[in-house]
């Protein structure tokens, strides 16, 4: 049976209310991850300010290797960066998990409802079967019917001229007679007439409320295959950054080669800055980091 149209219009509006409102997840999503990388940049950068300042203040803290306040407080920057890094890489593989979880349940709901869509598609196979039979077994009726009214047509003829053949007592009583029989002639094929009415309402009901279910399970298949597109999107991307750590080079060891290697003027400039930091294998830095 069709849905009334008041609750079709409700849930299609329901539909527009969540499409509206989840349109700009994606950029709202964004901007707090940017704004959380915002703050973890002016932590550090404020600590870097601090470490610079209390260089400044002793000069003597410059040229020490280990105890060098901006390379501790790079060092930690770093260590936090890696520790959000981490923490951002578990939540995407707790959400992986809930993924495949959604998935798995949704290739049983799949099952289950392509065998019902069997069962109806074997049930709409007999009804229509047994359409047909009925609609034979009403073509015959009509024609038997129709026979009959033809016969009775002839006997009504025949006696009426035999009545009129006779006196007028028997001929009344064939006139009722006849009358009688013509009036439940009629009768039968009022009802016959309501009953095929029925028929096809009955008809027009079953196809609409399956029509109703065929859109639900199109609706459950297009929700399908979204979900295993962005399943394959997450295992894909998943191999794309476990290739990139993999690949990444190993950078020299700046503490030894460059103390060995380097020329006069870089060491007298690294005496200013302070050392460079080691790049970190594996971890994608912003332009801003």
């Amino acid at each position: 049976m069709a849905e009334p149209s008041w609750q079709e219009l409700l849930r299609l509006r329901l539909a527009e209310r969540n499409n509206n409102e989840s349109a700009f997840a994606p950029v709202i999503e964004q901007y707090r991850r940017l704004a959380q990388q915002t703050k973890l940049l002016k932590e550090r950068n404020a600590t870097l300010l601090r470490a610079v300042g209390s260089v400044k203040g002793s000069p003597g803290l410059s040229s020490a290797g280990e105890d060098n306040p901006v390379r501790a407080a790079y060092l930690s920057s770093l260590e936090t960066q890696i520790s959000s890094l981490r923490d951002e890489l578990a939540n995407l593989y707790k959400t992986q998990g809930q993924n495949a979880q959604r998935l798995l349940s949704m290739n049983e709901t799949l099952r289950e409802k392509e065998e019902l869509s069997r069962i109806d598609s074997e049930n709409l196979r007999k009804a229509r079967d047994e359409i047909v039979s009925l609609r034979r077994k009403v073509d015959q009726h009509a024609e038997l019917m129709s026979e009959k009214d033809r016969t009775v047509q002839v006997n009504f003829l025949s006696i009426n001229c035999q009545a009129q053949a006779n006196s007028h007592s028997p001929d009344q009583i064939l006139h009722d007679e006849i009358s009688t029989s013509l009036l439940e002639l009629s009768q039968v094929e009022e009802r016959n007439q309501i009953l095929a009415k029925d028929n096809a309402k009955l008809l027009q009901r079953w196809l609409d409320a399956k029509q109703v279910e065929a859109n639900r399970m199109n609706e459950a298949n297009e929700f399908y295959e979204n979900m295993r597109t962005r399943h394959e999107n997450v295992l894909s991307w998943r191999e794309n950054s476990e290739g990139v750590s993999s690949s990444a080079p190993v950078s020299p060891d700046p503490t030894r080669s460059g103390k060995e290697t380097a020329s006069p003027e870089s060491q007298a400039e690294t005496r200013k800055t302070g050392p460079m930091p080691q790049a970190v294998p594996g971890v994608n830095l912003t332009p801003n980091g």
